[in-house]
């Protein structure tokens, strides 16, 4: 675990945004400013128990007097969610780290389309507080079960991006249901892509702009959720893993993850999710095939095989060389 730069942040504020939605305001203990972050950025939050999540920052990113996350209660989780929504109280101390983003938004003269699905309108709310700041062109689709399960619906109703927006909700008649085809039809150089929800919506809107023609460099996407893991997979191949600083070996069980087997020897490696999300553990390798199972890395990334998520991922090769 990544333990590095924790700021113990006070729960300010803690409201119910939707059905199963409660964001929380945090801030310094001290009444200080709390670390600068972009639009896309996410922080890492120590829940009661033990357990540490990731959550997208969602209020304004020119703001330093607070961070605002919001968190859907999913009872099929791994108990993050419900650690926040039962045992995370205003007034309460928790432990934060500095934002990291994995989730930038595209420089440049250039136009942007952003597609959030549920709770994954978090980071994409940033975005549009930070474009429409800059003056930049951009739209952003909203898609959610009803309106009752959709966050922050008065915040975009009274911004002065509003109109810049399109809710899509699927009990709300065919008329407003969004049309993939018509809006990804046409990939122009300067357009790129956004999106953030859970998996099958997000892999709905990337393989159809795929399908389409859009280049790898313009589809730009976080998941928040890595899909259950098969448990104890029997047919799990035990490799190796060679230091190339030191040339030591480390063998890798069947039913142990390679940050594991590492951590065992001695070798730390920073991790955050643990699910192949975040990007906190990214490692270099030398030589070898890697057995991608992460949603970090784009598929033309995963394809050049230089790097991979030891979190998740395994060897397809007896071993893997790795810049350790």
């Amino acid at each position: 675990m990544n333990h590095s730069r924790l700021v113990t942040a006070r729960v300010a504020r803690r409201h119910t945004e939707a059905e199963g939605i409660v964001s929380f305001e945090l801030v310094s203990v001290d009444g200080g400013e709390l670390p600068a972050f972009e639009a896309g950025a996410h922080i890492d939050v120590h829940i009661p128990g033990g357990l540490v999540r990731q959550y997208s920052l969602c209020n304004p990113p020119m703001e330093r007097h607070r961070y605002q996350i919001a968190v859907l209660r999913d009872d099929a989780s791994r108990g993050g969610s419900a650690g926040m929504h039962d045992a995370v109280h205003e007034g309460d101390e928790i432990q934060i780290s500095a934002p990291r983003n994995h989730f930038a938004i595209a420089q440049g003269h250039v136009r942007h389309l952003l597609f959030a699905g549920g709770i994954g309108l978090t980071p994409l709310l940033c975005m549009a507080e930070q474009l429409s700041r800059e003056g930049a062109a951009f739209s952003l689709h909203y898609c959610a079960r009803s309106s009752a399960r959709a966050a922050f619906v008065e915040r975009i109703a009274g911004s002065r991006w509003a109109d810049q927006v399109r809710c899509h909700f699927d009990d709300a008649g065919q008329a407003q249901r969004i049309d993939l085809d018509a809006l990804l039809a046409d990939p122009q150089p300067d357009l790129h892509l956004y999106v953030c929800g859970p998996q099958g919506f997000m892999n709905a809107v990337l393989d159809k702009a795929r399908s389409l023609g859009w280049p790898a460099d313009r589809l730009h996407y976080e998941y928040f959720a890595a899909a259950p893991a098969l448990a104890a997979n029997v047919d799990e191949a035990s490799f190796d893993i060679r230091l190339a600083r030191s040339g030591r070996v480390v063998p890798v069980q069947a039913d142990q993850t390679v940050t594991q087997a590492l951590a065992a020897a001695g070798v730390e490696v920073p991790v955050s999710c643990g699910q192949g999300i975040c990007g906190t553990c990214l490692t270099r390798v030398l030589d070898g095939e890697p057995d991608h199972r992460d949603l970090y890395l784009s598929p033309d990334e995963q394809a050049r095989n230089d790097q991979f998520l030891p979190c998740c991922s395994r060897a397809k090769s007896r071993m893997l060389v790795l810049d350790l």
